[in-house]
């Protein structure tokens, strides 16, 4: 077992780990409890002062997720305490809180600790890992940062000139009050149509400015009848059978997505019904209807934007944006709308994240260099050539357009877990996937998206890199990806011996009383 959080601060000597894991979300969290479950060393460095990722950063109004709410926590620490089918933020928040204590992952977090670079040390064969808190030597890293962390703002032309209130909505201030202010969302996401109707009540004037019209299917939302609640907590397996029938449902839409786009009609149909029922006016019902196949982009569910929309004190505005004034927005036909609040709903760093500047490979060249040379590419997901012993979760073709994310967390939890096992169990030192086999695997998979509605769709996405690529999603059943990550398949990696490696000095610090790690109210 792990001794508690040794004293980081800057300064002290280099800290030698067995592994490192950056990020305390969902994926960080759940590495963390696989590897103490495992008896392997470990510390988790987290840059926010509490654990949860993305569901603690995104406090925006209406926020919640599209994912059932069964389907979206560990298979391993079910929640029966969930009070609707789609869980709003403040519950993930606290379950994924509640999970964080339950398994006494906190005592080994570093909060307050942002991750700055995270280099290959030939000499050592370790990563050389700095921060804000301290250097570390690690044997492994495992990145669970997460593709929604860094929001992505839009360049327009005098955007910082602007001098009333401007936030994006992974980073709502939630000091500033829109009572009775002329708003601006920029954006019609999965984050802007949660905000929209949130909001429409609260302000005097609403600007939704449009760039693409996204497909939105109806939200099967409800609170959980008194009587499922009480099965959840005490009926042995009936979470778990509830579980299983909505998963195996959302199974279903792989094969409109991924093999035969043409069966995507009937949600097509049930998206241009929920137009027609939310908004009574010809022309805004023009504006809204997208012009790609649904799915071709992220599918969205809503039963509140479109008659939010349709208010009128709410404005559609699909001309692009040429400029943003002191207090005002213009537009590319000349129209100059005033605002006193902004809000900024464009997404998030994916195929770019800034986080791939700061990881140095064997060669000395960065992630971001890598990526920028070859797209996005990695082996299940999971490693990627000229990076040895780092792990990513939620990696490159591990998305989904259609279930939780959290089965592929878990399932490559079970191979990073299992590869770490295998390093041990056969003394070995480093190992890095083959350049060959990371080639087969991902030509194996363009091909396979080929005949993909994300491919074929007619949309441009942040699906798609530079190269014209899909490096974002997994083109088929999660089971698939379950089954070819159940374990570490050592065969398509080179391998160093332990023996073979120069010895490494501990510089460790001694391991004073823990520092005091303030947990934050789940919802602020």
């Amino acid at each position: 077992m792990s001794l508690p959080v040794t004293d980081t601060s800057v300064g002290a000597s280099t800290r030698q780990i067995e592994t490192l894991i950056i990020g305390s979300g969902f994926a960080g969290l759940g590495a963390a409890i696989k590897l103490a479950q495992a008896g392997k060393d470990f510390l988790v460095l987290e840059r926010a002062d509490e654990v949860g990722g993305t569901w603690r950063d995104n406090t925006y109004p209406g926020a919640a997720c599209d994912v059932p709410s069964n389907l979206y926590s560990y298979s391993f620490a079910l929640n029966p305490g969930w009070t609707r089918s789609f869980s709003p933020q403040p519950e993930i928040q606290a379950y994924i809180a509640s999970v964080a204590d339950k398994y006494d992952v906190r005592r080994r977090t570093v909060f307050g600790c942002d991750v700055e670079a995270a280099r290959w040390n030939s000499d050592t064969h370790r990563w050389d890992v700095t921060t804000t808190r301290g250097s570390y030597s690690a044997k492994h890293v495992v990145s669970a940062v997460g593709a929604l962390c860094e929001p992505a703002l839009p360049e327009i032309a005098g955007i910082e000139d602007f001098q009333g209130e401007i936030f994006h909505s992974a980073r709502w201030n939630h000091e500033a009050d829109l009572t009775g202010k002329r708003v601006a969302v920029i954006g019609t996401g999965a984050s802007a149509i949660q905000i929209v109707p949130a909001i429409a009540d609260q302000v005097a004037h609403l600007d939704v400015y449009q760039r693409t019209a996204p497909w939105i299917l109806p939200r099967a939302d409800r609170e959980y009848t008194g009587a499922e609640k009480f099965a959840f907590r005490h009926v042995p397996g009936f979470q778990r059978l509830s579980r299983a029938l909505q998963y195996l449902m959302r199974e279903t839409q792989v094969v409109g997505l991924a093999k035969a786009p043409a069966f995507m009609k009937p949600l097509e149909i049930a998206a241009r019904v929920q137009i027609r029922r939310g908004i009574s006016d010809r022309q805004l019902r023009r504006k809204v209807t997208p012009n790609f196949q649904i799915g071709c982009k992220r599918m969205l569910i809503s039963n509140n934007y479109y008659p939010a929309l349709d208010r009128p004190d709410v404005d559609l505005v699909t001309d692009g944006i040429v400029e943003v004034t002191a207090n005002g927005i213009v537009t590319r036909d000349g129209t100059v709308r005033e605002v006193d609040a902004i809000v900024v709903a464009t997404g998030f760093h994916v195929t770019d994240s800034p986080m791939f500047a700061g990881i140095f490979g064997k060669d000395g060249r960065s992630l971001a260099e890598v990526f920028d040379e070859t797209g996005m590419q990695g082996y299940k997901g999971t490693t990627v050539a000229g990076f040895p012993n780092l792990f990513f979760l939620v990696g490159p073709n591990t998305g989904l357009g259609h279930t939780s994310m959290v089965y592929m967390i878990e399932s490559q939890l079970n191979y990073v877990v299992d590869a770490i096992r295998t390093i041990d169990r056969h003394h070995l030192g480093t190992v890095e996937v083959r350049d060959d086999v990371q080639d087969r695997y991902n030509r194996d998979l363009q091909d396979a998206l080929k005949s993909s509605v994300w491919n074929n769709g007619g949309c441009a996405s942040w699906y798609l890199d530079k190269h014209g690529n899909n490096t974002t999603l997994w083109p088929g059943f999660t089971f698939e990806f379950r089954r070819i990550t159940k374990q570490f398949d050592l065969e398509a990696y080179r391998s160093v011996a332990t023996a073979d490696l120069p010895a490494v000095t501990s510089t460790e610090t001694p391991t004073p009383t823990p520092k005091h790690t303030s947990r934050k109210a789940a919802v602020k």
